[in-house]
Formats: C-alpha cells, structure tokens, sequence
C-alpha cells in the first residue's frame, strides 16, 4: 500500500489504485481520480452513480455490481458503459473511494 497526496489530502490506496479508507473520500479526490481514469469531467449522472454506490456502500456494507446500480440506482447499463468506459463497475468504485467490487477482474 503506498500513501498518495490526492487533491491535498494525504490518503493510502492499495496496488489497484483503490483507496484503504473510504472515509478518506472527498469529492475533490473523486475529480482527480476521475482525472486518472481519463474521465475528465464529473457530469450530474456520473455524480448520481458514485453518490448511489457510496450510499449504498454505507447501508449494505458491500459495493454494488453495475446490476444492483442498473436496478437500484437507476442508471441503465449503456449509460454506465458510456460514462465509465472499459469496466464501469469498477472504475465508478475506484472514483466512489471504495474498493474493487466483488466479481470485477
């Protein structure tokens, strides 16, 4: 694990580039990850899929797949594939400040 300065907070994130602590999440953080991943503009639907996952997260104590976002959090898989290209799942996880979730490669 190594310990990173993420838009001023000093934060651990594991090999994957997920972060240790979810706590250590801010919205801020959120914008430079995204930056990471080349998604470089946080839209209101993107915002609506990390505030659903950290939600989610916070009440089940699991990290939702992109069907429990597609059924629950209301944003259809075509729209998750074309607002988190190439793994939405977990790459709106990575963005979320949560782990990856279970069944991603």
């Amino acid at each position: 694990m190594a310990t990173e300065t993420i838009a001023g907070v000093s934060v651990e994130r594991n090999e994957e580039g997920f972060l240790v602590n979810p706590d250590d999440w801010t919205e801020e953080i959120a914008k430079e990850i995204a930056k990471e991943l080349d998604i470089n503009e946080l839209t209101d639907l993107h915002w609506k899929v990390i505030n659903f996952m950290r939600e989610s997260f916070a009440e089940k104590g699991q990290i939702p797949t992109i069907r429990g976002i597609k059924n629950s959090g209301g944003v259809p898989t075509k729209d998750l594939y074309s607002l988190f290209p190439n793994g939405p799942a977990k790459k709106a996880a990575m963005i979320a400040g949560l782990g990856k979730p279970q069944g991603c490669i």
